[in-house]
């Protein structure tokens, strides 16, 4: 049986939203779903935190080249020397997507997650690019499946009603 996948995306330099990103990691190492993230620090950092501490699998797919660039807390690196393009590999990961906060990168991530149908939850107390791109409509494209989360405890279960099956 296939693992379910959540992708975590969010700044590599945020400097807030560290707690509740690594409230978020535990809860989904709680559930033996696997974490997927850009293998980065700041918020891939902070998820991957709270999914290592309570034995859960990270997954890294860092940009660079390099297995030693990825955060001390990814348990498998995938290094693809594709810079922001690894983005689109993020995204296809996902059974899920989780956007905390976000700066340009997130921006492309969350463009590949509506491309590609994948539902994301974005969590809107952190402000950025996971506040702003669901007030977002393109005339003629399906909005798809994004969700808001007010808190740490919304976005997780969230992300069990999707994991489930259930309808968020």
């Amino acid at each position: 049986m296939r693992l379910r996948q959540v992708v975590v995306i969010g700044s590599s330099d945020e400097t807030g939203f560290h707690e509740e990103a690594r409230a978020i990691g535990a809860f989904i190492a709680s559930r033996d779903y696997v974490l997927v993230t850009g293998g980065r620090g700041g918020i891939m950092e902070s998820v991957s935190r709270g999914a290592a501490e309570l034995g859960g699998i990270v997954i890294g797919i860092h940009p660079g080249e390099d297995l030693e660039q990825a955060n001390p807390f990814c348990s498998i690196v995938i290094p693809t020397g594709m810079g922001y393009a690894r983005n689109a590999i993020n995204i296809l990961a996902a059974d899920v997507v989780v956007a905390i906060g976000g700066k340009s990168g997130t921006l492309s991530e969350l463009a590949y997650a509506k491309t590609y149908g994948k539902p994301v939850i974005c969590c809107t107390f952190a402000g950025g690019w996971s506040a702003a791109f669901p007030q977002i409509h393109i005339e003629g494209q399906e909005d798809g499946l994004f969700m808001t989360a007010e808190s740490p405890d919304e976005a997780c279960r969230l992300i069990d009603e999707i994991l489930s099956g259930g309808t968020a």
